[in-house]
Order: C-alpha cells, then sequence, then structure tokens
C-alpha cells in the first residue's frame, strides 16, 4: 500500500507496525486537514511564506506526511483538482527547504569533499523539487557511462591503469595514458552516446539540470563540464573547472602539478565535444583576448554560482511564467550560497513588491539591505512605503465580492464561470473564472490593448481566463466563443478556481462559488444545451 515508505525500514529493524501505521493513519489525517484549509485562508492571494508555518511544526513523521501528499497528488480521474493544487504546493516547499538545508550542509564541507556532481544535483532537486531526482541514481548513469568508457579503453590498452581499481581510487600520472583516458571519454561521450552542446535551444533551463543532460544527452558548456569533469576524475584524470568567460571550460595539466603558467595547460570545451584548445585557441572561441585570472581554476561553490547565475538569468527572461518560478527559486539558491548580496536582495524584495506576495518577508528583506548598506535606503525607502500600505489595504478587506447574474446590472453576461472557451481572433482555448460587466481596466490598460477598436469597446462583459499556454488574460465578450470540442486546460492554477473537469466544463469550487454563486446552474444549462445538441 506504501511501497514509497519501504526505504524507511531495514530488514534487520524490530518494528511495531500497528504502532507505524496508526502513525501513518494520524499523518495521513494531519495532510487531508491542512491541505483542505488552504483552499479558504489563501484563495484571494498567493500562499505567505508564514502560511507554511504549521507544517514546519507537524506533531507527525514528516516522510508520512509528504506521502499522503503524494496519494492525493496521485489521485485518478478528474477530481480533487484543488486538493491537489494545495497539496503539490505543500509538498513543493517541504522538500525544498529540505533541499536548502542540504545544501548549506555541503558549503560548510571542507572543498575536497564537495563534489561538483552532488553540487550539480541540489541545484536540480531544488528547481524540481517534485521531481523523483537522487544523487544515487545521476550517480548510477554517470558510472555506467564511465564503465563504458573503460571499455573502448580496454581495446586501446589493456594494461591501463584505470582499468585495475574502483571508481575514485586510481590516479594516472603520466600524461599519455591521461589523453587515452580523454581519447576513450570523447570516443563514448560524442560518437558513441551523441552527447553535444545545445546550439539551438541553449537557453533553456532544461540544459542546467544535470538529470536532464543525462535523459536529453545535450546541454551548456558548465552542465557538460560538470559531467565530464566527474567521469575524468573517476578514471583518474584530475581535470579542473575554469570560469571562463561566455564560455565554462575546464583545464588539464601537462606541466607540473599546480603549475601557475596558464601555458602549461590544454584547456577542455565539453560543449564543443571534447576539443583540446591553446590559450589562443580559448581567445578566438569568444572572439576576444582576457586576462590571466580568467584560465584559474574555481572552487566547486564558484561553480554552483555560475549555474545558478545561468538560470537567474533564464528567470529574468521568462514572459510566460507569471509566477517567476524559476527567477524566484535561483534567488534562493544565490542567497543561501551569499546571503548578504545586496543586488540579490533588494532583487528578491522588488520580485516579491511586483508579484503582491509576501509583504511582511519583503520587510525583512528590506531591513536586511538597510543594514548591510545605508546608501539603499533611497529604495529601500519606497518600497517600504508601499508594502505598509499593502498590509492597510489587506486589513481593510472586507471579504469577498459576490456577483449575482441576476442584479439587473449583469443582464449582457452571456458567459459563465467554467465553461471552455476559444478566442475568435488568437484561437486559444481557455476556461473562464471570473467575469465583470464592463472592462475594469485603467485607461493605460485599455489604450494598450487597443480596447477602443472593438465594436463594443470597453463597454462589454470582460472575462478573466485561464489559457492553455499558462497565462492569464481579461478578454473582451465579443472575442470569445463557445470551445465545439471542449478539454482539459493544462494551466498550472486550475485547482485554484475548481475542484473537477467533468469532460465538457470545470466546476467552481467552494471558494470560486461563494463569489459567484448563480453561475453553476447556468453553466450546466448552457453545456447541456450546447454539447447535447451537438451530437443530435
Amino acid at each position: 500500500r506504501w511501497p514509497s515508505l519501504l526505504k524507511y525500514y531495514s530488514h534487520t529493524d524490530g518494528v511495531s507496525w500497528l504502532e507505524e501505521y496508526k502513525a501513518r493513519h494520524n499523518a495521513g489525517l494531519e495532510a487531508q486537514r491542512i491541505v483542505a484549509s488552504f483552499s479558504k485562508r489563501f484563495f484571494s492571494e498567493h500562499v505567505p511564506c508564514d502560511g507554511f508555518s504549521d507544517i514546519e511544526t507537524l506533531g507527525c513523521p514528516s516522510h508520512f506526511f509528504e506521502d499522503e501528499l503524494m496519494c492525493i497528488l496521485n489521485m485518478e480521474g478528474r477530481k480533487g483538482l484543488t486538493w491537489k493544487y494545495y497539496a503539490k504546493k505543500i509538498l513543493y516547499f517541504l522538500r525544498q527547504q529540505n533541499i536548502l538545508k542540504n545544501l548549506k550542509e555541503y558549503l560548510q564541507r571542507p572543498t575536497d569533499r564537495q563534489s561538483f556532481l552532488e553540487g550539480a544535483v541540489l541545484i536540480d532537486q531544488y528547481c524540481n523539487p517534485l521531481s523523483d531526482i537522487c544523487l544515487k541514481s545521476v550517480q548510477a548513469q554517470v558510472d555506467d557511462i564511465t564503465d563504458k568508457v573503460r571499455k573502448v579503453l580496454r581495446t586501446k590498452n589493456p594494461r591501463h591503469p584505470s582499468l585495475a581499481s574502483k571508481a575514485g581510487e586510481v590516479s594516472v600520472p603520466e600524461v599519455e595514458l591521461q589523453r587515452q583516458v580523454l581519447d576513450a571519454m570523447n570516443c563514448v561521450l560524442y560518437e558513441q552516446l551523441k552527447y553535444k552542446g545545445n546550439e539551438l535551444d541553449y537557453y533553456n533551463s532544461l540544459n542546467s539540470y544535470i538529470h536532464q543532460v543525462l535523459i536529453r544527452r545535450t546541454g551548456i558548456p558548465i552542465s557538460l563540464s560538470v559531467l565530464y569533469l566527474t567521469i575524468a576524475r573517476q578514471l583518474g584524470v584530475k581535470l579542473e573547472p575554469v570560469n571562463f568567460p561566455s564560455h565554462f571550460l575546464l583545464r588539464w595539466c601537462q606541466g607540473k602539478e599546480g603549475s601557475t603558467d596558464i601555458f602549461d595547460y590544454t584547456y577542455i570545451d565539453a560543449f564543443g565535444k571534447g576539443k583540446q584548445l591553446t590559450v589562443k585557441e580559448c581567445e578566438y572561441l569568444i572572439g576576444h583576448h582576457v586576462t590571466e585570472e580568467f584560465y584559474g581554476v574555481v572552487t566547486s561553490k564558484e561553480v554552483l554560482q555560475r549555474m545558478v547565475g545561468n538560470l537567474l538569468n533564464l528567470g529574468k527572461r521568462e514572459s510566460t511564467d507569471q509566477s517567476y518560478q524559476l527567477l524566484r527559486d535561483s534567488l534562493d539558491l544565490y542567497l543561501a550560497m551569499y546571503p548578504d548580496n545586496v543586488q540579490h536582495l533588494m532583487l528578491q524584495a522588488r520580485l516579491y513588491f511586483h508579484l503582491g506576495i509576501w509583504p511582511e518577508k519583503v520587510l525583512d528583506i528590506l531591513q536586511h539591505i538597510q543594514a548591510l548598506d545605508p546608501s539603499q535606503h533611497g529604495a529601500v525607502g519606497y518600497l517600504v512605503q508601499h508594502t505598509l500600505e499593502h498590509i492597510e489595504r489587506r486589513k481593510e478587506d472586507v471579504g469577498p465580492e459576490v456577483k449575482h447574474r441576476s442584479d439587473e446590472k449583469h443582464k449582457e453576461v452571456c458567459f459563465s464561470i467554467g465553461l471552455i472557451m476559444k478566442h475568435k481572433r488568437y484561437g486559444y482555448n481557455c476556461v473562464i473564472y471570473g467575469w465583470d460587466p464592463a472592462c475594469m481596466m485603467g485607461h493605460e490598460w485599455i489604450r494598450n490593448m487597443n480596447v477602443h477598436s472593438l465594436p463594443h469597446g470597453p463597454h462589454q462583459p470582460f472575462y478573466n481566463v485561464l489559457v492553455e499556454d499558462g497565462s492569464c488574460r481579461y478578454a473582451a465578450q465579443e472575442n470569445l466563443e463557445y470551445n465545439s470540442e471542449p478539454r482539459e486546460i493544462p494551466h498550472p492554477d486550475i485547482g485554484r478556481y475548481f475542484s473537477e473537469f467533468t469532460g465538457v466544463h470545470y466546476l467552481a469550487n467552494t471558494e470560486l462559488e461563494i463569489r459567484y454563486p448563480e453561475d453553476l446552474e447556468l453553466t450546466q444549462a448552457t453545456v447541456q444545451k450546447i454539447y447535447s445538441s451537438g451530437k443530435e
């Protein structure tokens, strides 16, 4: 019944299974209670940073609690969408907190015990906490590649020292023997397994996640370098990471070990099929001259900093993800490594302020910035003032606005909550989760969206819709039509508003139904009229 829990038990342990069952049962009830409470507490806003406080002080084993969340997420069918939505948020939070703790422990170790591969896995796990990613599994895949390299090496040199020892226990001092290892690696990685740099889709975040690099066999210079370096070291060749500008590289010592002369090294481009470069060729690679400092070796923490920096830049570029999840996750990672970095603290404060979430957290960040750098008082003061205003407005919230279709002012509203629609002009599929009797946006938005060019302009009903591409839009009634082939809308916020997909429309959850109490009846009548006549 609970296969995911097997890893927590040993065959040799004496376990009271009745007590374990009771503990798991009670954890399940507690998880269900908390998940059920989230929709009522947080429907009208993002879950605040203190919203998880009761989860952090659980009175039950966390692995049992997490297992119940997974059971909720794996419920079959199209029901329980709101439960799944909040279970996912809670699980995301729990796993990220655990991964962050592991990252901080990793960073406190001596540098010789900080595996580059483990660091890459921790970043991957934090950005994908709901995926099944573990160091053991990733290491097994790397070991499998290493074994393939050994087979090739055996055909070239049956007496090679890398064949005699287990992973990590061998050191190959002779440059020629090292060259044989690298040649065998290039043969396996780039010829047999077809690994390559992802030039066509360079700015895809999947290129930065080590488990995706292994699945898709492509990546960017730094992710491929971590893989290349790990395999080489397991075979006794000590390659070192080089934080080269615009293009991460590895270096291979040809002279005396530990030499400070940059010309004693050959530089390896894992993105370019393991090509070996001279100093001059490295400069050709990026198109300009660089000083000697950029050829120096960097620590595992600096490698992680660059990996997270890449994700940060991608997070800033993302335009479709309105929650900026990648930017938020990469900021968390960066500040876990450099908690006093004023630039990134300010970016985090501005991001939360922009999203209108966690105002108390924003004030904490701003206070920290002011203590670190008093010269930031202007920007800090502005954000503090507006954040306090946000908190005051929230206190004055009188509760949800209820919209009755029977009101005279709503008589022009034709469509209802939960209907699957199609945009006449842009062709996208969407589901309605709110409506206004007329456009409620400001003059600037109306002008920018050219609303006045519509036959009915802003003086017609407008609808809040969740779109299949993951965006939320505000569409005019005259631009929407019933979808003749209704299907599920794969939007991350669908469970925030709806509890079930019936096959032709969505059922509003309790909180949404409170706000539109007369819509369900109309939706069901509309669906019966449209789709039953279509079948006839």
